[in-house]
């Protein structure tokens, strides 16, 4: 069984630090796909970027939790506050998503408003995840496939993140994490039946925002069998917003781990199936 690879970011659409980062990481770097933020406040910059970049797959980040809604706040009242804004509480967010009727209808408005508004900006739809992987939610999950299905949606990402590889590489594996990568065969089954396309493997949740060359080098010598996305949350820069929400990520550093020297080999191809080939700069020395 062959190792194949796909570099991904997320976040795309927040600031134009993060739109420059995935632009330049394209262009110059091993970025093959980015996850949109429809309603972000840089989404439409992001656009414009991806339409200068036909080397660019682009997917749906759905924003179900800290976060910005397509639909106006009177239309899904129970979602979000007066600013159209989703709370950051996960597990209140998480019951609410299983248990309230009223709230799941709401839920589902708001992520066929979001498919919706990515089919507007008139991008090819490549695949879909949610923003803090809330699509592990078996609720949410549900709804973007089934809602997703009828945008054609064709793969999403399943944040699976092997333990035996992440202890060998030194990071302690708890019992949470061993839940986590289990609880993951439900979304994956969810997929399958819908019909959609999976990765077998994902990296950057242990070291999400922190994702150095270094890091990555020793990830690449340590890469499972079958088909891996790791993805970043690259930037240009830490402006005000990057600060607030994530003060402690590194995100010109994980720009730095998609990028290679000038004159480098690329990547010779990061897609769902196809083997690539590392550029010299992520090898492991």
């Amino acid at each position: 069984m062959t190792r194949r690879v796909v570099f991904s970011a997320d976040d795309f659409g927040l600031t134009e630090a993060v739109n420059e980062a995935v632009e330049r990481a394209c262009r110059d770097g091993v970025l093959t796909q980015a996850s949109l933020m429809v309603a972000a406040p840089a989404a439409a910059d992001a656009v414009a970027r991806a339409r200068r970049l036909p080397g660019l797959k682009v997917g749906l980040h759905l924003v179900v939790i800290e976060g910005p809604a397509v639909l106006a706040p009177s239309a899904i009242p129970d979602l979000v506050d007066s600013n159209g804004q989703f709370p950051s509480n996960q597990l209140r967010l998480g019951i609410d998503y299983f248990f309230r009727p009223r709230v799941r209808a709401q839920l589902a408005e708001e992520i066929r408003a979001q498919f919706e508004a990515f089919a507007a900006m008139g991008l090819t739809l490549d695949h879909a995840n949610a923003h803090k992987h809330m699509h592990l939610h078996p609720t949410v999950g549900a709804m973007m496939l089934r809602i997703g299905r009828d945008f054609g949606l064709p793969a999403v990402r399943i944040p699976a993140e092997p333990p035996a590889v992440m202890a060998r590489l030194g990071v302690p594996q708890g019992l949470g994490d061993r839940v986590l990568y289990h609880w993951t065969r439900l979304l994956r089954a969810q997929a399958r039946k819908a019909g959609v396309s999976v990765n077998d493997h994902c990296f950057g949740l242990a070291w999400s925002g922190h994702m150095t060359p270094d890091r990555v080098r020793s990830l690449m010598a340590m890469l499972p069998d079958g088909h891996s996305e790791i993805y970043f949350h690259p930037a240009t820069e830490r402006d005000a917003t990057l600060r607030r929400l994530m003060p402690d990520y590194e995100h010109e550093a994980e720009l730095e781990a998609l990028l290679m020297p000038p004159q480098k080999e690329r990547t010779e191809c990061c897609e769902f199936g196809i083997a690539s080939t590392m550029p010299p700069s992520l090898r492991a020395k």
